[in-house]
C-alpha cells in the first residue's frame, strides 16, 4: 500500500511513506476537486487521514492479552500499550483528529497554532499547548499540507527539544520542495502522506494541490 522507493526523488527523502492504493487515489481526486463542498471535504480528509495514520503507525507498541469469545474461554491477542500524543497544527490539522482518535482509543491531543506571514512565507507560533516535557512520548504531528515545510520544521523543532522519544508527521499532501526543506532540518523524522506534488506557486501553495485546506474544511476566516 505504501511506496516511495520507486521514485528516486522520493527515495532520497526517506523515511517517507507515500500511500499507493486505489481507494486513496479515488478520494484524493475528490479532495482536490474545486467543486467539492466543505462537508464532503471534511469527510474525505478524515478518511484519508485514517489511512495515512494506519500505514504510518505500524510500529506502535503492543502487549499480549487474552479475551473470552462466544466460543472460547481464552483467545490470545495484542493490545496497544502506548499512548501517543497527537499534535494537530491549527486550524487545518483539526480536520485529521476525529478519524485518528477514533482509530487509536489510547491517545492524547495537544494543539499548536502557527500563523504564516503571506509576504515572507515565514511562520510564527501563537499557541503552544504541548506538555513541557515529552520524554518517552511518541508524538504524531498532523497537518494536511506540507507546503513550504516551514511550519512543520518549527513544530518538530519544539517537539524534539522537549525530548520526544519518537516523532512522525502525517499529511494529506506534501510538496517536493517542502519535503526537501523539512528533511534537511529533520533527517530522521518519518513523514507519511497520500501524495507528493512537484511544485509551489509564488504564494507558497502546493501545485496542483487542493487550495487552502483550512478554508475548505471550515470555511474562510471571519
Amino acid at each position: 500500500m505504501a511506496v516511495a522507493s520507486s521514485d528516486p526523488a522520493l527515495a532520497a527523502l526517506a523515511p517517507l511513506t507515500v500511500l499507493d492504493h486505489p481507494v486513496v487515489a479515488d478520494r484524493l481526486v475528490h479532495l482536490r476537486d474545486r467543486a467539492t463542498d466543505n462537508a464532503t471535504f471534511r469527510r474525505l480528509t478524515a478518511e484519508i487521514a485514517a489511512l495515512v495514520a494506519y500505514e504510518a503507525l505500524r510500529d506502535l507498541e503492543t502487549e499480549p492479552t487474552t479475551v473470552s469469545t462466544p466460543v472460547a474461554a481464552v483467545a490470545p491477542g495484542r493490545r496497544i500499550s502506548e499512548t501517543p500524543l497527537l499534535v494537530p497544527v491549527l486550524r487545518a490539522g483539526l480536520g485529521m483528529v476525529p478519524a485518528i482518535t477514533a482509530m487509536l482509543p489510547p491517545v492524547e491531543v495537544a494543539h499548536v497554532g502557527l500563523r504564516r506571514d503571506e509576504a515572507t512565507l515565514h511562520s510564527t507560533m501563537y499557541l503552544d499547548a504541548l506538555p513541557r516535557s515529552l520524554a518517552g512520548r511518541r508524538v504524531v504531528v498532523c497537518d494536511p499540507m506540507l507546503a513550504t515545510g516551514g511550519t512543520l520544521v518549527k513544530v518538530c523543532d519544539v517537539v524534539v527539544v522537549r525530548g520526544a522519544a519518537a516523532v512522525v508527521v502525517l499529511c494529506l499532501l506534501a510538496s517536493l520542495p517542502g519535503l526537501r526543506r523539512f528533511r534537511a532540518a529533520h533527517p530522521g523524522v518519518p513523514v507519511a502522506c497520500a501524495a507528493v506534488d512537484p511544485a509551489l506557486d509564488e504564494n507558497g501553495y502546493i501545485v496542483p494541490g487542493l487550495g487552502d485546506a483550512g478554508d475548505r474544511l471550515f470555511g474562510p476566516p471571519a
